[in-house]
Protein backbone atom coordinates (compact mmCIF):
# COMPACT_ATOMS: atom_id res chain seq x y z
CA UNK A 1 0.00 0.00 0.00
CA UNK A 2 2.75 2.29 0.36
CA UNK A 3 3.75 2.32 -3.25
CA UNK A 4 -0.30 3.55 -4.06
CA UNK A 5 0.33 6.49 -1.45
CA UNK A 6 3.14 7.20 -3.08
CA UNK A 7 1.70 7.44 -6.53
CA UNK A 8 -1.22 9.06 -5.38
CA UNK A 9 0.79 11.90 -3.41
CA UNK A 10 2.42 12.35 -6.69
CA UNK A 11 -0.44 12.16 -9.19
CA UNK A 12 -2.75 14.55 -6.64
CA UNK A 13 -4.03 17.60 -8.41
CA UNK A 14 -1.64 20.31 -8.09
CA UNK A 15 -3.45 23.64 -8.12
CA UNK A 16 -7.57 22.40 -7.65
CA UNK A 17 -6.91 24.71 -4.35
CA UNK A 18 -9.68 27.47 -3.31
CA UNK A 19 -9.07 30.55 -2.05
CA UNK A 20 -9.05 29.31 1.54
CA UNK A 21 -6.38 26.95 1.17
CA UNK A 22 -4.05 29.32 -0.44
CA UNK A 23 -4.44 31.72 2.15
CA UNK A 24 -3.60 29.26 4.87
CA UNK A 25 -0.75 28.24 3.06
CA UNK A 26 0.27 31.82 3.03
CA UNK A 27 -0.48 32.12 6.68
CA UNK A 28 1.26 29.09 7.48
CA UNK A 29 4.70 30.37 5.43
CA UNK A 30 4.83 33.97 6.56
CA UNK A 31 4.73 31.88 10.12
CA UNK A 32 7.61 29.72 8.83
CA UNK A 33 9.74 32.34 7.80
CA UNK A 34 9.73 34.13 11.20
CA UNK A 35 10.29 30.52 12.76
CA UNK A 36 13.61 29.71 10.06
CA UNK A 37 14.90 34.12 10.84
CA UNK A 38 13.85 32.62 15.33
CA UNK A 39 15.88 30.07 14.92
CA UNK A 40 18.83 31.53 12.94
CA UNK A 41 18.83 34.77 13.01
CA UNK A 42 21.39 34.61 10.42
CA UNK A 43 18.66 34.03 7.93
CA UNK A 44 17.11 37.57 7.46
CA UNK A 45 19.60 38.61 5.26
CA UNK A 46 19.35 35.80 2.91
CA UNK A 47 15.45 36.26 2.71
CA UNK A 48 16.50 40.35 1.72
CA UNK A 49 18.87 39.45 -0.85
CA UNK A 50 17.51 36.67 -2.44
CA UNK A 51 16.08 37.17 -5.89
CA UNK A 52 13.47 35.01 -4.85
CA UNK A 53 12.66 31.96 -2.78
CA UNK A 54 9.83 29.29 -1.98
CA UNK A 55 8.49 28.26 1.19
CA UNK A 56 7.04 24.99 2.03
CA UNK A 57 5.60 25.37 5.65
CA UNK A 58 4.03 21.99 6.05
CA UNK A 59 5.91 18.93 3.95
CA UNK A 60 5.04 15.73 5.16
CA UNK A 61 7.31 12.30 4.15
CA UNK A 62 6.97 9.04 4.61
CA UNK A 63 7.80 5.76 3.96
CA UNK A 64 9.19 1.95 4.14
CA UNK A 65 11.08 1.31 1.66
CA UNK A 66 9.53 3.26 -0.68
CA UNK A 67 8.13 6.74 0.20
CA UNK A 68 7.19 10.26 -0.62
CA UNK A 69 6.57 13.58 0.24
CA UNK A 70 4.16 16.46 -0.49
CA UNK A 71 3.39 20.44 0.79
CA UNK A 72 2.14 23.05 -1.05
CA UNK A 73 3.95 26.10 -0.73
CA UNK A 74 4.04 30.22 -1.54
CA UNK A 75 6.44 32.13 -3.62
CA UNK A 76 8.27 35.15 -3.71
CA UNK A 77 10.37 36.55 -6.01
CA UNK A 78 11.80 40.51 -4.99
CA UNK A 79 9.91 39.90 -1.53
CA UNK A 80 6.68 39.81 -3.28
CA UNK A 81 4.17 36.95 -3.51
CA UNK A 82 3.91 35.85 -6.78
CA UNK A 83 2.65 32.49 -6.52
CA UNK A 84 1.82 28.95 -5.27
CA UNK A 85 3.90 26.18 -5.59
CA UNK A 86 3.23 22.19 -5.16
CA UNK A 87 6.28 19.77 -3.63
CA UNK A 88 6.38 16.11 -4.35
CA UNK A 89 9.03 13.25 -3.99
CA UNK A 90 8.91 9.93 -4.62
CA UNK A 91 11.83 7.93 -3.39
CA UNK A 92 13.26 4.11 -3.06
CA UNK A 93 15.84 2.81 -0.51
CA UNK A 94 16.10 2.42 3.18
CA UNK A 95 14.08 4.70 4.95
CA UNK A 96 11.46 3.72 8.04
CA UNK A 97 8.89 6.26 9.41
CA UNK A 98 6.90 9.53 8.85
CA UNK A 99 8.28 13.50 9.68
CA UNK A 100 6.65 16.62 8.76
CA UNK A 101 9.10 19.81 7.92
CA UNK A 102 9.82 22.88 6.98
CA UNK A 103 11.80 23.84 3.51
CA UNK A 104 12.54 27.16 1.99
CA UNK A 105 14.39 27.21 -1.26
CA UNK A 106 16.54 30.65 -2.30
CA UNK A 107 17.32 31.37 -6.11
CA UNK A 108 20.05 33.87 -6.47
CA UNK A 109 19.35 34.93 -9.53
CA UNK A 110 16.48 35.14 -12.15
CA UNK A 111 17.87 32.68 -14.14
CA UNK A 112 16.96 29.33 -11.24
CA UNK A 113 13.88 31.88 -10.52
CA UNK A 114 12.67 31.57 -13.99
CA UNK A 115 13.69 27.72 -14.07
CA UNK A 116 11.57 27.27 -11.18
CA UNK A 117 8.76 29.29 -12.56
CA UNK A 118 8.58 27.06 -15.79
CA UNK A 119 8.23 24.07 -13.66
CA UNK A 120 11.84 22.87 -14.60
CA UNK A 121 13.36 22.54 -11.18
CA UNK A 122 13.87 19.61 -9.09
CA UNK A 123 17.00 18.40 -7.23
CA UNK A 124 19.08 15.49 -8.81
CA UNK A 125 19.83 12.46 -6.39
CA UNK A 126 22.61 13.65 -4.27
CA UNK A 127 21.23 17.10 -3.18
CA UNK A 128 21.09 17.61 0.16
CA UNK A 129 19.53 20.61 2.81
CA UNK A 130 21.09 22.87 5.58
CA UNK A 131 19.19 21.93 8.84
CA UNK A 132 18.29 25.16 10.68
CA UNK A 133 19.71 26.06 13.89
CA UNK A 134 21.18 29.30 15.59
CA UNK A 135 24.39 30.20 13.27
CA UNK A 136 23.64 27.35 10.67
CA UNK A 137 23.33 29.30 7.54
CA UNK A 138 26.36 31.67 8.62
CA UNK A 139 28.83 29.02 6.47
CA UNK A 140 25.95 27.62 3.70
CA UNK A 141 26.22 29.09 0.36
CA UNK A 142 24.51 28.45 -2.95
CA UNK A 143 25.52 25.95 -4.93
CA UNK A 144 24.52 26.62 -9.07
CA UNK A 145 22.64 29.44 -7.65
CA UNK A 146 20.20 27.48 -5.36
CA UNK A 147 20.68 27.44 -1.20
CA UNK A 148 18.03 24.94 0.82
CA UNK A 149 17.33 24.75 4.56
CA UNK A 150 14.87 22.64 5.97
CA UNK A 151 13.84 22.60 9.62
CA UNK A 152 12.04 19.76 11.54
CA UNK A 153 8.49 19.75 12.91
CA UNK A 154 7.53 16.46 13.93
CA UNK A 155 7.88 12.68 13.48
CA UNK A 156 10.99 10.35 13.47
CA UNK A 157 12.28 9.27 9.66
CA UNK A 158 15.76 7.56 9.36
CA UNK A 159 16.35 9.63 5.88
CA UNK A 160 16.24 13.14 5.39
CA UNK A 161 17.30 13.78 1.63
CA UNK A 162 15.68 16.31 -0.40
CA UNK A 163 17.25 14.43 -3.64
CA UNK A 164 14.54 13.49 -6.54
CA UNK A 165 11.89 16.26 -5.31
CA UNK A 166 9.51 18.01 -8.15
CA UNK A 167 7.69 21.17 -8.57
CA UNK A 168 5.30 23.11 -10.06
CA UNK A 169 4.86 26.65 -9.82
CA UNK A 170 1.70 28.27 -10.55
CA UNK A 171 1.37 32.31 -11.48
CA UNK A 172 -0.76 34.02 -8.68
Amino acid sequence: WVMVVACMINTMPVFGQGDSKKSKVIADSNTAKADFIAADGLMKPIFEKAYGYVIFPNVGKGGLGVGGAAGNGAVYENNQLIGMAKLSQVSIGFQAGGQAYREVIFFETKREMDRFKESKFEFSAQASAVAVTAGASANAKYTDGVMVFTMQKGGLMYEASIGGQKFKFNKM
